[in-house]
């Protein structure tokens, strides 16, 4: 009797092992000027059950429609896009319970800002309106302090529509710590600022820049895990760039598309590694709305698998589980969060048939 009731409690500790292992834990940006959401969600996903939990929406901020979990995974900072004065907002975390608790929030003196990150001493935006970035510090406590620093990007490039003037749509740290990069859609550079993370003043100086390919327009890109290679998506022609990356110095290697010649407009959109990082996953906007997956060769450069319809209107951004089975994808305009299974071997996805309804996410974060 004992060996059974042991035999017993193994199995159902193995199976809710198995069901923990299917549980996932989401914050969401959201777009709130449609009306149709109210700010920062925070989620329990259980895939096993179906069942997609909301824990908390913190309300009262407009528009924060990109996120950053500190890397001490203890504060949360979110950009505010507000025709009355645009903001970096900080909240404390706690992971446990999934609930924010907002801080402070300091303008950021430019407008438009659409990305945030942070490092141990700072954050920073990337404000596309402003064409510009923004630098705080950050309080022992969380908070931000007043803007420390804003650089004005200058110039233009060849498209008329949408490169007129600089519109700065990504900064983010190298993971050696040293520089911070720029992904400029308005003037089609990546600048590299050197990072002094102990200045209360000139915190970022410019130390070199890339120009990519004209009309492009640099959107998002991410890092391989040891550093040495970026992968960048470009938003309006929606092709990609592998680029190799030394010491505050890139190098373009590869030139690639997501584009398939099916006639339909095509907008670049987010980027990012499977965990194995054997696969890139690229979101295409405009009227295309797809995912596509490539094949990571040894020496960082990309074959294309497939691609596939993202079942909504506005792929913005997208997250994968940190398992690496589910990518979760974000629609801007169809209000959903659709999400795939991936098929961990080959890359490829297939629709789960599994949603949430959520008003206008563009950012999701697993933590």
């Amino acid at each position: 009797m004992k060996t059974n009731r042991n035999l017993l409690l193994s199995l159902f500790l193995i199976m809710n092992m198995m069901l923990m292992g299917q549980t996932y834990h989401l914050l969401i940006g959201t777009y709130t000027d449609p009306g149709k959401s109210k700010g920062i969600y925070s989620y329990n996903i259980n895939m096993n059950s179906g069942i997609f939990k909301p824990i908390q929406v913190v309300s009262g901020i407009s528009n924060p429609s990109y996120i950053n979990i500190a890397a001490d995974g203890k504060f949360v900072y979110a950009v505010s896009e507000s025709e009355k004065g645009s903001e970096a907002c900080a909240f404390a975390f706690n992971r446990l319970t999934g609930k924010l608790k907002p801080l402070n929030c300091s303008l950021t003196q430019s407008g438009g800002p659409c990305y945030i990150s942070s490092t141990s001493k700072n954050v920073f935006t990337a404000n596309y309106g402003g064409g510009s970035l923004s630098v705080f510090g950050r309080k022992s406590d969380g908070s931000l302090t007043p803007v420390l620093q804003v650089i004005q990007h200058v110039g233009k490039s060849i498209n008329r529509e949408r490169q007129n003037e600089p519109h700065v749509h990504q900064v983010y740290p190298t993971p050696d710590g040293k520089y911070l990069l720029a992904n400029d859609l308005g003037t089609d550079k990546i600048s590299i600022y050197q990072y002094h993370p102990e200045s209360n003043k000139n915190i970022l100086t410019i130390y070199d820049s890339l120009t990519v390919k004209l009309g492009s327009g640099p959107r998002h890109a991410t890092f391989s895990s040891d550093g040495r290679r970026l992968y960048l998506v470009h938003e309006i022609d929606a092709t990609v760039s592998v680029l190799s990356y030394h010491n505050g110095k890139l190098r373009i290697i590869q030139q690639t598309t997501v584009d398939r010649n099916d006639g339909k407009i095509n907008r670049g959109a987010d980027v990012h590694l499977s965990p194995d990082e054997r696969f890139a996953y690229i979101t295409n906007r405009g009227t295309a709305n797809n995912i596509s997956c490539f094949a990571v060769g040894k020496d960082g450069k990309l074959t294309f698998i497939n691609q596939v319809p993202t079942e909504g209107d506005g792929p913005r951004n997208f997250a994968i589980t940190p398992d690496g089975k589910y990518i979760f994808v974000g629609h801007q305009f169809s209000n959903s969060i659709v999400i795939f299974k991936r098929n961990e071997k080959s890359g490829k996805l297939i629709d789960t048939g599994k949603r949430i309804e959520l008003g206008a996410p563009v950012c999701l974060k697993f933590y």
